[in-house]
């Protein structure tokens, strides 16, 4: 079988969990192209991977039009700064590529829907990077979920208490604008809120929000909290922190109903801490023995299934777990707390379009 060819654009902090698994899904993917404004930073991502596979193989951009003029590419992964992925996601589809876009795959409800259509309109795969649904517990959750062994959901949480120092976003200063990021909910936090929002019911009916930025300079919040009512009745918790003394403390996902509580964290939501059902199924103390080791990072091991998934629904004609419609979940849920926060007032779903950029209205 002929391997799918796959290109990376935007080749910073993220991209070599692409390299990696590409690498790692080696039998049907090849890197053919890496792109980067700054070269050098494609070139290391191309040295990367050949090392990795002992022969030379890729070739290098900086301006991605190009590359997809020039090359013969089959997927396209995008994982420059977040206020580009809409554009780049968009000229792509035209041009017949299915796409992996990191998270957040837009800063705008209109350009997410955009995106949606496109892809159909198209007919090619788009795939937003929430790897973290890949990994063994949260499977293991969404089954327990799926089976309703929790009975009657009630609540949720999902806590991210981390630090990002001053240095992390002068080291990259579109990090925590408004233009080309937002704060930390829409950066640090959307991985944990898609998982909530999976495991709760999806549909929201409510999103309430207080946020402020307390210490670090920037135009983002710093530390936020989201109420979210669910149509189901369940009520979501989400509490984001860029601000934890002296590093990141916990990423956490808790679960409760009337028949189960499941609380997982680890580095990257990795690891169960409890898991209590009525039926008793499943021993906790044995669960708990059978964990896995905690990634390098807070990445994660996720985007080796997530490539994985995608290159399945390209082969087999069948949509990505985490499609268009999936990814737009959990950055509705962040564009509907920014507009709380601007309004001072619950946001009730379906709400109008709304962006990161609107937010600019904070300055004045």
């Amino acid at each position: 079988m002929e391997k799918l060819k796959f290109a990376i654009i935007g080749c910073g902090r993220i991209s070599y969990k692409h390299v990696e698994a590409l690498y790692r899904n080696v039998e049907e993917a090849d890197l053919v192209a890496t792109c980067d404004i700054i070269i050098d930073k494609a070139i290391q991502r191309k040295t990367e991977y050949e090392n990795l596979i002992n022969r030379k193989t890729v070739n290098t951009y900086k301006d991605y039009k190009e590359m997809i003029l020039r090359e013969n590419i089959d997927v396209i992964t995008i994982a420059t700064e977040s206020g580009y992925h809409a554009e780049i996601a968009l000229y792509a589809m035209n041009a017949g590529k299915h796409v992996i876009c990191e998270k957040p795959m837009a800063l705008s409800i209109k350009d997410a829907q955009k995106m949606i259509d496109c892809s159909k309109k198209n007919n090619v795969k788009l795939s937003i990077c929430h790897q973290n649904r890949f990994n063994k517990c949260i499977v293991d959750l969404r089954k327990a979920v799926e089976s309703n062994r929790f009975g009657k959901l009630i609540n949720g949480t999902a806590r991210i208490l981390w630090n990002r120092n001053m240095d992390y976003y002068i080291q990259a200063p579109w990090r925590g604008t408004w233009k080309l990021d937002g704060g930390t909910l829409m950066n640090q936090c959307i991985h944990n809120i898609d998982l909530l929002q999976w495991m709760m019911g999806g549909e929201v009916d409510t999103v309430y929000s207080q946020c402020d930025t307390f210490i670090r300079d920037i135009e983002g919040e710093d530390f936020g909290t989201i109420l979210i009512r669910f149509k189901n009745g369940a009520i979501g918790i989400v509490e984001g922190s860029a601000c934890v003394y002296p590093k990141n403390l916990e990423e956490t996902l808790s679960i409760f109903g009337e028949n189960g509580t499941v609380c997982i964290g680890g580095i990257a939501v990795n690891k169960i801490e409890n898991w209590r059902f009525t039926d008793n199924l499943d021993s906790e103390v044995k669960i708990l023995k059978m964990q896995d080791q905690d990634p390098d990072t807070v990445y994660g091991f996720g985007h080796q299934s997530l490539f994985k998934d995608v290159i399945d629904a390209i082969l087999n004609n069948t949509e990505p777990l985490i499609n268009g419609v999936e990814g737009k979940k959990a950055l509705s849920i962040i564009l509907a707390a920014y507009k709380s926060r601007l309004t001072g007032l619950p946001t009730k779903f379906p709400f109008d379009n709304f962006s990161t950029i609107d937010m600019e209205n904070l300055k004045k």
